[in-house]
């Protein structure tokens, strides 16, 4: 690239593709924002999926800074951004180099990472002059073909990353990283749309299947295959094969339509209210808390989605047992605690095994925001979910026994 020499697009084994999912990921952090922003994008060629899927999530009052690939002429970039209309030109500058481009609010590299990882830290460290106060850089590097600079982001996303995302769908797979080097104000939280996640695979328009789901009815189908290879001639391999289908429904991820009105606080998860109740607890400060707790059957949808909108602030896990979710003893289970800054105090979203439920994924680092509704963690197989509210800030609205839809249902409403 023109602006940063050191970043070697072509790798030891060939091009690298981004293709459309990897694009759309690369993005993601310039479409989820519903405020005016300036975004920068960085090494882009009149063909790529990065600059399309940019362009098509531009907003009205936003603007986008494009700077050219290493060997792309800034003069027929101008062209295919004239081409796209008067309502894509007036927001989109294409310039020359990058010491034209102003900061912004997000920077995306349209090119994956797949030099040294000394080439891969210079350009990062170049790049970080280009990013106003709480911005975020977008880069990606394949899994395989890169020289160090893999493991470079790898190290830049545990020190600064908001969130990595693996996307498999490209040729090759790459891993794209969300980097913030300064820290996000909590209230720029309310004025994004839940991010794009490739972790949650398309079926349907409207239904989506974790990674996880993917990856558990894999290994039963590949359990199946053993089993056909060991004994032909049995019908044992009939077990694991039926059994697929119901694993990944397991993991399904349906859309959801997420209330705008910024006074709701939406369930945390699919379910049934276990309880509602005002109680004290010292680690998330002093002062009443409102928790409202609801259990999810195994028929229930596992994914686990931000009641309101904030910043985590912290994360951790309090050690316990094993005990069936809906028995009050589950107090005391094996739980995650997410912790997050809202413009109406602190909120908090438990995330408690069950009897059967051993596994909790969360994928929200410190340091990130997550928009109301937006999906952040899952829990394998039966389990509870915990929303902690300011019980001075907030009113229920659901009762014991009520079923709630995560992401959906107004669970309370902030006075």
């Amino acid at each position: 690239m023109t602006q940063s020499p050191a970043v070697r697009v072509t790798g030891p084994s060939g091009a690298v593709r981004i293709g459309e999912r990897a694009a759309r990921t690369l993005v993601s952090e310039f479409a989820r924002r519903n405020d005016p922003k300036a975004g920068l994008l960085v090494g882009a060629t009149p063909e790529s999926a990065v600059l399309a899927a940019a362009i098509e999530a531009l907003l009205p009052g936003d603007r986008l800074t494009v700077v050219p690939a290493e060997g792309a002429a800034a003069a027929a970039l101008r062209e295919h951004v004239t081409a796209q209309g008067r309502w894509v030109a007036d927001r989109v500058r294409v310039v020359d180099t990058l010491a034209e481009a102003d900061a912004a609010a997000v920077v995306v590299v349209a090119e994956p990472f797949t030099g040294t990882a000394e080439q891969a830290r210079a350009a990062v460290d170049g790049l970080t002059k280009y990013l106003a106060d709480g911005a975020v850089l977008s880069v990606a590097a394949p899994l395989f073909r890169t020289e160090g600079a893999d493991g470079e982001l790898d190290r830049q996303g545990v020190l600064h990353g908001v969130r990595t995302d693996l996307v498999l769908r490209n040729t090759p797979p790459v891993r794209v990283h969300h980097l913030r080097f300064t820290p996000a104000p909590v209230a720029l939280a309310a004025s994004l749309s839940p991010a794009y996640r490739p972790s949650s695979v398309p079926l349907t328009r409207g239904m989506h299947i974790d990674s996880n789901g993917v990856a558990a009815a894999g290994i039963t189908l590949g359990l199946a295959a053993l089993a056909r290879a060991a004994r032909p001639k049995s019908k044992l391999w009939l077990l694991p094969t039926l059994a697929a289908a119901p694993v990944a429904a397991f993991f399904r991820d349906p859309e959801r339509d997420v209330p705008e009105d910024p006074s709701a606080v939406v369930a945390s998860a699919d379910g049934q209210v276990l309880s509602v109740q005002r109680l004290q607890d010292e680690r998330f400060g002093d002062g009443e808390w409102l928790r409202i707790a609801v259990f999810l059957s195994v028929l229930d949808v596992h994914v686990n989605r931000a009641p309101v909108a904030g910043k985590v602030v912290d994360y951790f896990v309090a050690d316990g047992g094993f005990v069936n979710a809906m028995k009050p003893d589950a107090e005391h289970n094996v739980a995650a605690y997410t912790v997050l800054d809202t413009d109406h105090g602190t909120v908090v979203v438990a995330q408690r095994t069950g009897l059967i439920a051993r596994r909790i994924v969360q994928r929200a680092p410190v340091g990130s925001l997550l928009a109301r509704g937006e999906r952040f963690g899952l829990i394998r197989f039966g389990s509870r979910t915990d929303v902690y509210l300011p019980a001075d800030a907030a009113d229920p609205l659901v009762g014991p026994g009520d079923k709630v839809v995560g992401g959906a249902t107004v669970i309370a409403r902030w006075r």
